[in-house]
């Protein structure tokens, strides 16, 4: 089999990466995205996700990565330590400033990617050693800029600009969308918001059928004095805060959203791709089919050329 740079690195089937999801990205999603040949993540800022980088390893022995998330941890350099111990290959970082963990990342024998919003981040990833990007444009879900690209231009012009391998967020949920990332400059896709609306994402049923009936003005960027904007679901709280209800606050535990359901609880991050998202599918059909349906996609693409 043919492999590019993105599957060697990674040493997995399929180039499809799960993201790092707070308090989401644990070990049965992370291990289900694995074993269909993907690389499924483990996320680090709670006790339970670092818990789960040991765990995970009793669900699969497939790759999985974890996520360092920098402006968590870089008062705490030991989380190299805990990603060590526990035979973690693969880090994603983000969130911060790369040459604070990649030295230390590679002296413990891991591979760095570096999740980047901007030319200007990718540039100083590069400089910083990283093995690979996240190139993640502002249509996805979650912390975002408002000066931000969307992946349709950040993506090209980061490849066309920095020689490293890429992975495409923002907008991917599919083999249509991972071809045109392809076709941009892409060797892999990192999916979010496809991931939450799979069968084994353990979030609450009422988040999972708020993705599949948003249509494409179904997400908004929170630009709120105090808090970073976030890219999230125009429903419940967000619907509210959108509106400038000045009775609504971002109050509560997203805890609350994420597992109980409250949609009035916190605001859901949640990328504009959930459009696009019609059904709930197994995490296997997600991976394979968005990698091995990409031939078709393009064949469907040159018969309207």
């Amino acid at each position: 089999m043919v492999t590019n740079r993105i599957q060697e690195l990674l040493g997995v089937d399929f180039p499809v990466v799960q993201a790092p999801m707070t308090y989401i990205a644990r070990a049965e999603l992370a291990a289900a995205v694995s074993e269909a040949g993907g690389l499924g993540m483990i996320e680090t800022l709670t006790e339970d996700g670092r818990a789960d980088l040991y765990r995970v390893r009793d669900l699969t022995d497939k790759p999985v990565a974890a996520n360092l998330m920098i402006q968590g941890w870089k008062a705490d350099p030991s989380i190299v330590d805990t990603l060590a111990a526990a035979g973690v290959n693969h880090v994603f970082t983000s969130a911060g400033d790369p040459a604070l963990f990649t030295a230390r990342l590679h002296n413990a024998g891991m591979t760095v990617v570096h999740v980047v919003g901007s030319l200007r981040g990718a540039r100083k990833a590069a400089d910083a050693g990283v093995d690979a990007l996240v190139v993640e444009g502002v249509e996805g879900g979650g912390f975002k800029s408002l000066l931000g690209a969307s992946t349709m231009v950040l993506l090209p012009l980061v490849a066309e600009n920095v020689d490293l391998p890429i992975i495409a967020a923002g907008g991917m949920c599919d083999a249509r969308s991972t071809a045109a990332a392809l076709v941009l400059g892409a060797e892999g896709v990192q999916m979010g918001t496809r991931m939450l609306a799979s069968v084994e994402a353990a979030v609450h049923a009422n988040f999972k059928d708020a993705i599949v009936t948003a249509d494409d003005s179904g997400t908004v960027l929170l630009d709120i004095p105090g808090n970073p904007t976030m890219r999230v679901l125009r429903t419940g709280l967000a619907a509210r805060v959108a509106s400038h209800d000045p009775g609504a606050r971002l109050l509560g535990k997203i805890t609350e959203l994420y597992f109980d359901g409250d949609m009035n609880a916190s605001v859901a991050n949640t990328g504009q791709v959930s459009s696009r998202i019609r059904e709930l599918l197994p995490v296997a059909d997600i991976v394979r089919r968005t990698w091995t349906e990409i031939d078709a996609a393009l064949t469907d693409a040159k018969s309207r050329m």
